[in-house]
């Protein structure tokens, strides 16, 4: 073989092995599949996750089990990229499909929710872009869809709709957009009343070595984490939880978990649909967006490039 030759193959496959290792031991990509993190991170784009922000999860936990080296806590208002808890019929946990949230609540803390698991402590209020659902005549559908056009907000289809009425998100500055660019008239766009019950109820996220006592408004999701987290057989009759065959009123956890929640109340792809998340779920921490593009532009255009390898926050 030419020495020259042989000398690219050798290169080449070493950065190949490189790529590999940091992959697998320092950074990974992940892209973005929803609008759940706008305004931190929008639709599309692709960040690096730093896999040492809480210790490196060791990889192939098919041969090696759950193991991190340098282990550290995740911190309030983290944004976080981990495997679905709830993927269990995949049994391996660094398989499953992935996740990004902010962290809301961290092992030990006592955060307060409404019916939906919705955190409506002051801490929940960390950003004023949080959208919320409004509601404006069905007659009126061309008119919002051209302002929306007008004023660049983004078109993330309705969310519910009937002869009379339709329903779509809007952040407060989206919606104060809207309301002046109607020039003083009556704005027939209105917030979607929540009729539900709005008594906040106390969630702790369980810590490692805690008992959580066990309430009607919580049995559900005690009995989802021990079962696929805590290896437990539990099972709810006639309002009771019974753990391995025995009623209880308090669970014990194993394991530190984590309460994750989206930027957007009206995205469910966080805590509120999969429960807590515990710590061997998570890969990293959301570092640095390098890539951003707007949707549905051509090759050359769209590319938004005041966002290019600016800190995830």
């Amino acid at each position: 073989m030419n020495i020259r030759k042989f000398k690219w193959i050798l290169a080449f496959a070493g950065a190949v092995v490189v790529v590999l290792l940091l992959r697998g031991f320092a950074f990974t990509s992940y892209l973005i599949p929803s609008t759940g993190m706008e305004n931190s991170i929008f639709q599309g784009e692709r960040i690096l996750v730093n896999k040492w922000s809480y210790g490196l999860r060791v990889p192939f936990m098919s041969l090696f089990s759950y193991h991190r080296w340098c282990e550290s806590p995740v911190q309030r208002q983290d944004i976080v990229v981990f495997n679905n808890p709830a993927g269990i019929r995949e049994p391996i946990i660094d398989r499953r499909e992935i996740y990004i949230s902010r962290c809301l609540g961290v092992p030990g803390d006592t955060l307060f929710v409404d019916s939906l698991f919705s955190v409506i402590s002051p801490e929940a209020q960390f950003n004023p872009d949080k959208k919320r659902l409004y509601s404006y005549p069905a007659s009126k559908e061309d008119l919002i869809t051209s302002l929306m056009h007008t004023l660049s907000i983004t078109n993330d289809g309705l969310m519910g709709s009937n002869d009379s009425t339709h329903v779509r998100s809007f952040s407060r500055y989206e919606y104060y957009l809207l309301e002046q660019a109607m020039n003083g008239k009556e704005c027939f766009i209105q917030p979607l009343s929540n009729k539900g019950n709005t008594d906040p109820n106390p969630l702790i996220v369980p810590r490692k070595g805690q008992f959580i006592r066990v309430c009607t408004w919580n049995i559900t999701l005690l009995r989802n984490t021990l079962v696929m987290h805590e290896g437990k057989q539990a099972e709810i009759k006639n309002d009771t939880l019974y753990v391995d065959g025995k009623p209880t009123k308090h669970c014990y956890f194993t394991k530190d978990y984590y309460w994750m929640g989206s930027n957007n109340t009206i995205n469910f792809s966080d805590s509120r649909l999969f429960g807590f998340v515990p710590q061997d779920h998570v890969i990293g921490k959301a570092s640095v967006i390098w890539f951003s593009k707007e949707k549905d532009t051509g090759l050359f255009d769209g590319y938004r490039w005041n966002r290019f390898f600016r800190t995830v926050k």
